[in-house]
């Protein structure tokens, strides 16, 4: 009778060469005849992420130190391939939100084994993380970009600081755009999630974090406003805080 590692190592090499062809396909994988023009996941992820997902179901019992090695070589292959096809797209915003609905889906397939996804998992939550505030800072960009530079490259977060140079012709035309725009920003940042992403949830999630950092560049812009000279007359044309985080709360309760 074999005992368990007995088998294993009869099994090993069969299955080594089966995870090597793997492992080729993806390194090896024609980008031009793989690329689709769609944000959304690939098919090869899928199929990534339900293979990884067995084999770490499997792992689990065994502990295999030789698998977690290969798992690895493994999720650098598929992030390799995934960041090559997102290039592909001419917007940096849109490569993003490829790679955003591409983690997401690998994470939810992890999860959905029953297992934890251990390293594996672990990594795709930090890459998904990194490039959720790679996006929000994308898409902000699009609707505040000269209220962005401006707080930036003009402001600081200390009070106190001398860095500030600012006077009211700077912070006008930015208070006043504010003002005419930010609802309907806002209405298109929603409507540009709700079309790009392909997890809801995960979504409505990114557009918290992009509402809520509007709220921080907006409350450094107001700060500033107060120590200019003459800041006082532009109150009127100020959006108050609790205008803006009521439109944060209105699409937090959408889930």
């Amino acid at each position: 009778m074999l005992h368990n590692g007995q088998v294993n190592m009869s099994l090993w090499p069969r299955f080594k060469m089966v995870f090597d062809l793997h492992l080729s396909s993806l390194r090896n994988a024609n980008i031009k005849t793989l690329w689709e023009d769609d944000v959304h996941p690939h098919y090869v992820t899928r199929r990534y992420a339900e293979f990884t997902a067995s084999l770490v179901h499997l792992n689990v019992e065994y502990g295999d130190g030789q698998l977690d090695l290969n798992l690895e070589r493994l999720r650098m292959a598929i992030e390799d391939l995934l960041v090559k096809l997102a290039k592909m797209f001419p917007k940096p915003k849109m490569q993003t939100v490829f790679l955003i609905n591409n983690y997401d889906l690998t994470i939810a397939i992890l999860k959905e084994a029953g297992t934890e996804g251990g390293k594996t998992q672990l990594h795709f939550e930090e890459v998904l993380k990194s490039n959720i505030a790679i996006y929000v800072e994308e898409v902000l960009l699009e609707h505040f970009s000269d209220l962005i530079k401006f707080v930036k490259t003009r402001t600081s977060e200390d009070p106190a600081s001398s860095s500030d140079k600012a006077n009211i012709g700077d912070v006008e035309p930015l208070v006043k755009d504010f003002a005419n725009r930010w609802k309907a920003a806002i209405e298109l940042m929603h409507k540009d999630v709700i079309t790009s992403f392909s997890n809801f949830l995960c979504g409505m999630e990114i557009l918290k974090a992009a509402l809520t950092q509007l709220l921080l560049y907006y409350t450094r812009l107001t700060e500033c406003v107060k120590r200019v000279n003459c800041g006082s007359a532009l109150n009127k044309d100020l959006v108050s805080i609790s205008s803006i985080l009521y439109e944060i709360k209105k699409y937090s309760r959408t889930f």
